[in-house]
């Protein structure tokens, strides 16, 4: 019996090889096909990986975002405690606290019952520039986070030794007025604006690496998008 994963690159590969979907037509949107197949965006995100693999559907490429403090480009592969660093910011950053969380948003999208919060502050000359709260699988090696903490202190390291490696995902921007709890934190008044920014990475076979919500002072962050070729 096939599994509703295997119907989907079943019928995506049928549509393909058949003509139905002609070449350089854009295939429904994540949503949409998590909605008619009935199954998570993690599932559909590897049913397109593997599409990919076999070389029937490919990824727009010279598309791409970041995030710069104050003009300099973070690199987010490398984690921004090491960006900060790299670039000579005189940016500290505080862990603030790690546990374990129940997220009902992203259960029902990836399928994990169980997760983990890593909650960071980073301040610049004791003034809080960003506050961030990434949120990860509760599986493996990261099961154990609460009790054993950061690999050297960084995540990104923590989660490449977990093998979960991020080959993509989204990012969403808004801004948020800063809550009591927020505020205090960052010496910041009640009410003020930040930037908010949503990211969520994926593996390569569509399972949750980490989402990462930041709340960021928009007079140091900015967000810069790139796309084509120049």
């Amino acid at each position: 019996m096939y599994s509703k994963r295997q119907q989907l690159v079943g019928d995506l590969t049928d549509l393909i090889r058949s003509g139905r979907l002609a070449h350089g037509e854009r295939l429904p949107g994540e949503n949409q096909l998590a909605l008619r197949y009935q199954v998570s965006r993690g599932t559909v995100r590897s049913a397109l990986s593997e599409l990919q693999q076999l070389e029937l559907i490919s990824t727009q490429a010279g598309v791409g975002s970041f995030v710069t403090f104050d003009g300099v480009q973070l690199d987010q592969r490398i984690g921004w405690a090491r960006a900060f660093a790299d670039a000579g910011a005189p940016v500290t950053t505080e862990l603030i606290g790690i546990e374990t969380v129940e997220d009902r948003a992203l259960e029902e999208e990836f399928g994990e019952p169980a997760y983990v919060a890593v909650r960071r502050l980073r301040r610049e000359h004791e003034r809080g520039v960003s506050l961030e709260t990434a949120t990860v699988p509760a599986v493996g090696l990261l099961a154990d986070l609460p009790e054993t903490g950061l690999r050297d202190g960084s995540l990104t390291k923590t989660l490449e030794a977990a093998g979960r490696i991020s080959t993509g995902g989204d990012q969403w921007i808004s801004t948020e007025r800063l809550d009591v709890c927020a505020a205090e934190l960052l010496g910041r008044s009640i009410g003020e604006l930040f930037l908010r920014a949503e990211r969520t990475s994926v593996d390569a076979e569509g399972r949750l690496v980490e989402r990462v919500v930041s709340l960021l002072d928009p007079d140091r962050f900015q967000f810069h998008l790139t796309f084509g070729h120049r």
